[in-house]
């Protein structure tokens, strides 16, 4: 099954950006997913491609108007989930990547300005999504994060599926830390454990790193009511 992504946006020239490149990049060429960019300023209703105007009720900034957007979603609008990336969605999750990486197809909507009219969301059912506590410029830089972690957990796009498995939240873990060669380097020694060869002994070793290591920079994921011990 293939992914597709259609992006509303008013600056389609940013995309595939990044994504274009390394896995991402190559799962795009080999027609694993799709990605169209659309440029919302195409569906105005005038002649300067406005999309945006004052709020009601006064307030600084521009909000982007129903019907403009509106149109632009209904004339490209193939199926699937709705995405509005805003910083008052909920957190992105890699449950939540999970479950969009299972999608045949995405519309994600970039909004610029102060955001985009609250009757549009009503109107089609859009989905809000965050991927952090702060604010960008617009929501094409949100996007392209969510859809690479998307992406890369499509089939055939990892080389070795099972390379995600033991990657931070995928079991409300932080990853344990990881060593390559040389073994010693500025005095400092890969963990004796590592190099022993029980692969039991090791699994327990990374277990127990990964429960510090969450313990200590994010316990919100342990309070999750899962036994992790």
């Amino acid at each position: 099954m293939t992914l597709n992504v259609k992006i509303l946006t008013i600056f389609p020239e940013i995309f595939p950006g990044f994504l274009g490149t390394s896995l991402t990049g190559k799962a795009l060429d080999e027609g694993i997913w799709r990605l169209e960019a659309v440029n919302i300023r195409d569906y105005a209703f005038d002649k300067h491609g406005s999309v945006d105007d004052t709020p009601c009720g006064g307030g600084a900034g521009m909000i982007m108007r129903p019907d403009v957007l509106g149109s632009a979603i209904e004339h490209n609008y193939t199926g699937g989930k709705i995405i509005y990336m805003s910083p008052k969605g909920k957190p992105l999750t890699q449950a939540k990547v999970h479950k969009l990486s299972r999608e045949e197809n995405l519309t994600i909507i970039c909004g610029r300005f102060e955001g985009i009219d609250e009757r549009v969301i009503e109107e089609y059912g859009v989905e809000e999504i965050s991927i952090g506590d702060y604010i960008l410029t617009g929501g094409e830089q949100a996007a392209m994060i969510m859809l690479d972690a998307v992406v890369r957990l499509l089939p055939g796009v990892l080389g070795n599926a099972a390379s995600t498995e033991n990657e931070s939240f995928e079991q409300n873990l932080l990853e344990y830390p990881q060593y390559t060669r040389p073994i010693e380097w500025k005095g400092r020694k890969v963990p004796d454990i590592l190099m022993s060869g029980h692969h039991e002994n090791i699994a327990k070793w990374q277990r127990q790193q990964a429960l510090q290591i969450t313990r200590t920079r994010r316990p919100d994921l342990l309070e999750k009511g899962l036994d992790f011990e």
